[in-house]
């Protein structure tokens, strides 16, 4: 609890507290997997701890005792990509400073790298912007590079002196034949002082498919049934407003319900 205060707003209810608390879990261990990532060849891989359990249990694992998926579950298919974008940004949490209090002045900044473990070279286009909270684009770039197999690049370092901390974002995607292969969002300040806008989340079902809507820039998209026993191609992930679509793998999709970090209160 201590942690998810420093972090989000407190949560008012249970079901709020496993939320928040298996989106604290998933972005840490993401933090500091994609950290490794980052840095290959001064760290040559990651496994992080730990991936089930056999009784009903609050621990460390990314799929519970039922075989249900949790956030973390999710977050480790995109950062254990074979081909995985990130971002080492500069911001309030990454600054020596006290969490718990307002920060006036704090270096602002993104360098975005791209991972490739696979066997081939991939030439890829980079894409990035700043953006609104209600997703809307300020200014953007695109980059053409070339990673090598086995290998990590790093793009420039870029300096967002103007970024305001609380109502702006960026997002970043890798597109391989104009296709994205991975993508994230990252935000400057802690998610408690960040203005999330409702982004009014709703979805259809379209055969095994979900179509998930957002009117704003929606953080850790939550999909679940009734029984909580749906496993779906992609959960828990950032949305940019418009329209994502994720597959149904495992699960019946009666009542399904939406929430994302807005929803912490």
């Amino acid at each position: 609890m201590n942690y998810m205060q420093q972090t989000y707003k407190y949560p008012s209810s249970f079901e709020l507290v496993l939320y928040a608390s298996q989106m604290l879990q998933a972005d840490a261990v993401r933090y500091g997997v994609e950290h490794f990532r980052r840095n290959r060849g001064r760290c040559m891989g990651a496994i992080y701890w730990q991936l089930n359990d056999c009784w009903p249990v609050a621990s460390w694992s990314s799929i519970d005792y039922t075989g249900r998926w949790k956030a973390l579950h999710y977050f480790a298919k995109r950062f254990y990509a074979p081909v995985m974008i990130s971002c080492e940004e500069e911001g309030w949490i990454t600054q020596e400073i006290n969490m718990n209090w307002e920060h006036f002045k704090v270096d602002k900044s993104m360098r975005l790298n791209v991972a490739n473990e696979t066997f081939q070279a991939e030439k890829l286009t980079v894409r990035w912007a700043i953006r609104d909270n209600d997703a809307s684009v300020i200014s953007q770039e695109q980059q053409e590079l070339t990673v090598p197999p086995l290998s990590s690049v790093w793009l420039e370092k870029v300096e967002l002196p103007q970024l305001d901390i609380r109502k702006e974002y960026v997002s970043y995607e890798v597109c391989r034949d104009e296709e994205p292969i991975s993508a994230g969002t990252v935000i400057l300040s802690l998610p408690k002082y960040f203005q999330y806008k409702n982004p009014h989340l709703h979805c259809e079902v379209n055969g095994d498919e979900i179509v998930i809507k957002a009117a704003a820039y929606a953080r850790g998209v939550e999909i679940q049934n009734e029984d909580e026993t749906l496993v779906l191609s992609d959960n828990y992930f950032d949305m940019n407003a418009g329209e994502t679509r994720v597959k149904v793998l495992r699960g019946n999709t009666n009542g399904l319900r939406l929430r994302s970090v807005y929803d912490i209160r």
